[in-house]
């Protein structure tokens, strides 16, 4: 679409308005590992392990979610699935705000789950089908920007607001709702679906057409998929157990948790925009653009929970928020996005997100229960910089093979 009203084109409109679903998404995702401890007086001590299950139950609803929404997708359309999808989101936001009881917050979770995702088809089907090609790299990672910002924001508010201030932690899942209302309204006005007539025609000329053959199962897609998968694992453990692991293994403190767990979600912001600007210039180098952020990211994780002082753990937390899950995913999805089946964009980006997406059902239990066994959760920590050298070996293999047959 090139509509154009005051100046803003359409997909302008989209990337400012997909930017705000992640940052709302971004502020809830990490809120509750960020107040274990408090959460903790009101529902009692709990092992490092049903700690990480809090996480488990949203990402495993979520992911669980993928495929079908991205069906869903396809078949009604964006709006039809995702404002649902978000009324579920408040609902579950204000029962977990109410909870006194794990067994409520689990379940609380479960349907933030199932709510949230109904968003990542909808968003990167958005995204696919109006930004023009050759700036989808850097819009993608305008969008993404609002996920690391979510997460700088919350991590910033929950370790002032509620250690510093003795805020009430309930208030932040009432002000997670009070956001989703707001987001679900701009949905409702700024996204247009296709008219009636419009989708008629188009059904009538799929019908007519050959029919084209949907391989989700490539190898070209298969390898964005283990990458994906090794790359949210990493960066799921982190967001579950960094400040965690801050305040219990590195002596951190109060406002300080915060301020150093949010050191990866804002370094990544300008790592994003500036790497996926170049990386829009040489798209034929994509492939080459994912392998080194992978491998620097792997390196510079390590580098955070291997060093012996407080600035060489800085330093490496900055870094691997410049090089991390935030920068490489927008290349990642250009990459999808011209490999897809162009007609169920929705599907398509439903199986990758499933994939990625499932690595953060297992990493937080894991690395809790990795923690509970060896005494540190920095064992968890070896595990995903594993995880992440095996798959980038796997993803560049997959692809020279793929590049060699042709």
């Amino acid at each position: 679409m090139t509509e154009k009203k005051s100046g803003i084109q359409y997909w302008h409109k989209i990337v400012a308005l997909l930017f705000l679903g992640w940052l709302v998404m971004w502020i809830y995702r990490p809120v509750l590992a960020a107040i274990f401890p408090e959460i903790q007086q009101t529902v009692g001590p709990q092992s490092n392990t049903e700690l990480g299950l809090i996480a488990s139950c949203y990402f495993f609803s979520y992911t669980l979610m993928q495929i079908p929404a991205g069906i869903l997708v396809d078949k009604y359309g964006k709006k039809a699935v995702v404002i649902p999808g978000f009324i579920l989101f408040t609902i579950a936001a204000i029962m977990i705000g109410n909870a006194h009881s794990m067994m409520m917050i689990y379940i609380g979770s479960l349907l933030a789950g199932l709510g949230c995702g109904s968003y990542y088809g909808s968003a990167w089907s958005l995204s696919a089908e109006n930004i023009p090609a050759e700036n989808r790299s850097f819009a993608s990672a305008i969008i993404n920007t609002g996920a690391a910002l979510g997460m700088g924001v919350c991590l910033l508010s929950t370790s002032f607001l509620v250690k510093a201030l003795d805020m009430p932690w309930q208030y932040m899942l009432y002000i997670i709702a009070a956001l989703t209302l707001c987001l679900i309204a701009g949905f409702a006005i700024i996204i247009k679906e296709p008219s009636i007539k419009s989708v008629i025609t188009q059904k009538q000329k799929t019908e007519t057409a050959p029919k084209e053959k949907h391989n989700f199962f490539s190898s070209p897609m298969v390898a964005c998929y283990i990458m994906y998968f090794a790359t949210c694992y990493g960066y799921y453990m982190v967001v579950s157990w960094l400040p965690n692991f801050l305040e219990t293994e590195r002596g951190f403190t109060g406002g300080s948790i915060g301020s150093a767990s949010s050191l990866v979600a804002f370094a990544a912001i300008p790592g994003a925009l500036v790497i996926s600007k170049i990386s829009d210039k040489f798209r034929a180098k994509r492939l080459f653009f994912i392998i080194v952020l992978e491998l620097l990211s792997a390196g510079t994780l390590f580098m955070a929970v291997q060093s012996s002082t407080i600035t060489l753990l800085l330093m490496g937390l900055i870094l691997y928020g410049l090089f991390g899950k935030f920068v490489v995913e927008p290349i990642l999805i250009s990459h999808v996005a011209d490999i897809a089946p162009k007609s169920s964009y929705g599907t398509a980006f439903g199986v990758f997100n499933f994939f990625g997406m499932s690595s953060s059902v297992i990493a937080p239990p894991l690395t809790g229960l990795l923690a509970d066994i060896t005494g540190t959760k920095i064992t968890g920590f070896y595990v995903a910089i594993a995880i992440l050298v095996i798959a980038t070996a796997l993803f560049f293999l997959i692809n020279l093979r793929k590049h060699i047959t042709n």
